[in-house]
């Protein structure tokens, strides 16, 4: 089976992991520190907090800049579903908005007609490599007095007019799960250029403390620890950043130059105001599911993009989340859009392989 993603770990993965258990410190200690300043290197952001995953650091965001019960925040419908659970959390609701054809970020045209008095953010989402549209996020949520969380989740290295996403609104988000573009297993970074909210953050994170090592707690916190293990990982991971993001993109131009000439089908490509990360190969195809399943056949695995929001059964008879109006646009994304295998692991032939069967299905 050739699988849809998955992580590079070899050797420097194990040196670094193996510094870490000869030295004793396996919770949180220097190789974090080191971690999350190779992050705020890769970003440009002022203040980087590791916490255990990305919901995390979502939930310590709203918590921080104080959004929790009778608020409500504006988040995209199509998205992994932490990003509505975090806000629900939170105690507060999320508001569900429809998202944008070209960017599959949050549509910025109809969310006039979402606020209320109770909205309090809006959370942007960067997905599959490419970035909302943040000039007119920050336009809008100036005009409405809301606070920004960026959940850049899937926004390593991506960039967009030169700068890091995760580092445009109050506080961002990435992500290090095991099938993003680095990983670290499952880990995240909370991104703000903004002391105080580093600083309660890290509190949040660490028990209602300025330090470790201490046993006076001066503010209400939690256990949200990212450990020395985990931060090898990523130390590993991250210098070798420029070369998964090398490969991912000869993986896509293959897929392009390729497939492109299928009418059937129609490749997401990045905006051309941001700087490409590839992190998945994704097309949008009428007939997806028969492709998939013929894939699958085939020994191909393929992924659908994210299943609407406002479609999730959990949401169904829950009045902890808003979703009214029309979802027309991430309903016709997911019904269509496939993501090919896009690993930096994956080999020539078996791209080559791919390619073949995709021009088979098609009776190229």
């Amino acid at each position: 089976m050739i699988i849809q993603i998955q992580p590079w770990i070899n050797e420097l993965e194990l040196e670094e992991l193996t510094k870490v258990i000869h030295s004793t410190f396996i919770t949180e200690n220097s190789m974090n520190k080191e971690f999350e300043l190779m992050t705020l290197n890769l970003t440009g952001a002022k203040h980087a907090i590791s916490v255990a995953n990305g919901t995390l650091g979502l939930y310590c965001a709203l918590l921080a800049l104080e959004i929790g019960p009778g608020d409500e925040v504006l988040v995209p419908d199509m998205t992994f579903i932490a990003s509505a659970n975090a806000v629900i959390m939170a105690g507060a609701k999320p508001v569900l908005c429809d998202i944008d054809q070209d960017t599959l970020g949050i549509n910025i045209s109809k969310l006039a007609l979402k606020v209320t008095d109770k909205t309090k953010a809006i959370m942007p989402v960067h997905l599959y490599g490419n970035t909302s549209e943040m000039d007119s996020i920050l336009k809008f949520a100036k005009v409405h007095k809301l606070r920004i969380i960026e959940d850049a989740a899937q926004g390593v290295g991506v960039h967009y007019k030169g700068r890091h996403v995760g580092t445009f609104g109050d506080i961002g988000v990435l992500s290090y799960y095991g099938n993003k573009t680095i990983t670290t297993g499952e880990g995240g970074i909370i991104l703000t250029n903004d002391e105080e909210l580093a600083k309660i953050c890290y509190r949040l994170k660490n028990h209602g403390r300025d330090q470790k090592g201490s046993f006076k707690h001066d503010y209400i916190g939690f256990n949200f620890s990212f450990t020395d293990l985990q931060a090898a990982v990523g130390v590993s991971q991250m210098k070798k950043l420029p070369e998964i993001l090398r490969r991912k993109e000869e993986i896509f131009n293959k897929y392009y130059s390729q497939l492109s000439d299928i009418d059937e089908l129609s490749f997401y490509k990045i905006n051309n105001q941001e700087k490409p990360v590839y992190w998945f190969t994704s097309l949008s195809f009428k007939k997806r599911d028969d492709l998939a399943e013929f894939l699958l056949k085939e020994g191909v695995q393929t992924r659908r993009f994210f299943y609407p929001l406002h479609l999730q059964p959990c949401y169904q008879n829950s009045n902890k989340i808003i979703k009214e109006g029309s979802f027309k646009v991430s309903k016709e994304i997911y019904d269509t859009g496939i993501s090919l295998p896009s690993s930096y692991v994956l080999k020539d032939e078996e791209q080559d392989y791919v390619i073949q069967k995709i021009k088979k299905f098609f009776k190229c």
